[in-house]
């Protein structure tokens, strides 16, 4: 995009300050995907896209007025332009110009990526055992460009390759079936996905655990001690207490951690961090979604509340600090305080010596979905690989596991945390838009939490 643009497009956001506007933008992004679904021994669908479009925004007090529309020529960013002042304070035709040629694309779109060893892993992983009843393996690769302009004079320019692949096995024996996933995730280009992922490995841990679980017994309730494995997945932590640390869910649902920075949270061995500038994880970024250069935030430091995580809004109608945490899905979707790549840091104490600690409880070595109120900090989360703990040791494997209980009180009744810091990717969704994540915990022995399961 020519500098004269740039500069045009500025000076006309710069005067929505004039009719009270504490900030204007526009955000254009341009883009290429491809993806491919192997199920059931064949290519179930293959897909590739084209993505191009802008949004403009205004801020007025604590509102916002947005337009969006495919394309990135002349005439469409004065259309969104001026549809977004005339909703805000009804100025008609506030930008007018012409031109249908693209000022913003993407030159080097990524071509689609080799599929057929799909074929050989499913014949590799079929071999592996005969109660393999289906695998599906997913294949998806991205590139996009992305541009802000903002009214304060701020531009910034970036772009983002994500490459992901995913394993889920079903097995089956005697009637009973059970399924499990993994899979791998990185902000990375396809040419460098595979050095550090194997989709081989991917795949036969997803069938090792399936395998495991059918085996399994089922799992005892009541109140516990929970040893969370550092390859869990950071549910615990993204879902049960980073939402409670977003801006807007702090003024809007009155999260639990609301008016409590400098305040003790969790225990003192806890810090939280939340970091998109760590390289090539699916979270990371250099700029969020609306021009703010990323930084690394303390949220929780040895145990006392720091921070909220805050986009432009946030930080203006809370007089808060600003993160570099406004993330969006599209253009067509207006930018909120997300995480990025959030995590406890390591402690001190090896896996052993927790397992040691732990006469009797539970050990989760993978954590599935679940639910949590962000107000109170309530979860209910299913658990996909757990073991009984007795004596200090690993006793045997159970299935039907569900941990409850409340994020805060989790953070505070920790004993000790691991030396090994796993860090999980995954799409985050919020606000009716997804967006890449990457969560990491050490291991983590909880002093009694309460574990739903099908004996009692």
């Amino acid at each position: 995009m020519r500098d004269s643009s740039i500069e045009n497009i500025q000076q006309k956001l710069a005067e929505t300050h004039k009719n009270g506007a504490v900030h204007a933008d526009i955000f254009m992004q341009a883009g290429t995907a491809h993806s491919a679904h192997y199920e059931d021994g064949r290519i179930e669908e293959l897909a590739s896209s084209n993505t191009d479009g802008s949004g403009a925004r205004i801020i007025i007090g604590d509102k916002t007025f947005y337009s969006h529309a495919p394309g990135t020529s002349r005439s469409i960013l004065s259309q969104i332009l001026s549809e977004a002042a005339s909703s805000a304070f009804g100025a008609l035709n506030f930008y007018v110009e012409k031109g249908r040629e693209p000022v913003f694309s993407m030159e080097d779109h990524i071509p689609p990526p080799e599929i057929e060893y799909m074929k050989e892993l499913d014949s590799k992983v079929r071999k592996k055992s005969k109660h393999v009843r289906q695998a599906a393996f997913r294949y998806s690769i991205s590139k996009r460009k992305i541009l802000i302009i903002r009214s304060d004079g701020m531009c910034a320019e970036d772009t983002r390759t994500y490459c992901s692949f995913s394993a889920q096995i079903i097995a089956e024996k005697n009637g009973v079936l059970h399924t499990a996933s993994e899979r791998r995730c990185l902000a990375v280009p396809h040419s460098e996905f595979w050095s550090d992922s194997d989709p081989e490995e991917i795949s036969f841990a997803a069938l090792e655990r399936a395998l495991l679980m059918l085996e399994a017994k089922p799992c005892p309730a009541g109140k516990m001690k929970v040893l969370l494995a550092g390859q869990a997945g950071g549910t615990v932590i993204h879902e049960a207490c980073g939402h409670g640390l977003e801006a807007d869910i702090v003024e809007k649902d009155h999260s639990v951690y609301m008016g409590k920075i400098g305040e003790k949270v969790a225990h003192s061995t806890v810090t939280m961090i939340d970091d998109p500038t760590l390289p090539c994880l699916y979270g990371s970024y250099r700029f969020d979604d609306e021009g703010t250069p990323a930084k690394r935030n303390v949220l929780i430091e040895n145990g006392i509340l720091k921070a909220y995580l805050t986009d432009i809004l946030s930080a203006k109608t809370s007089e808060l600090p600003l993160t570099g945490n406004g993330r969006r899905q599209s253009f067509r979707n207006i930018p909120v305080p997300r995480m990025s790549n959030t995590l406890l840091t390591a402690g001190d104490s090896d896996f052993d010596s927790m397992l040691a600690q732990t006469d009797s409880g539970l050990l989760v070595k993978k954590m599935g979905g679940g639910e949590v109120n962000p107000t109170t900090g309530d979860f209910v989360f299913y658990v996909s690989e757990a073991y009984i703990i007795k004596n200090g040791k690993i006793s045997y494997p159970v299935k039907g596991a569900i941990l409850t209980g409340n994020g805060p009180a989790v953070l505070d009744n920790i004993i000790a945390l691991g030396k090994d810091l796993v860090m999980d990717p995954g799409v985050c969704g919020k606000s009716g838009q997804g967006v890449p994540v990457t969560d990491g915990q050490p291991s983590m022995l909880i002093e009694g939490m309460t574990v739903g399961g099908s004996e009692t």
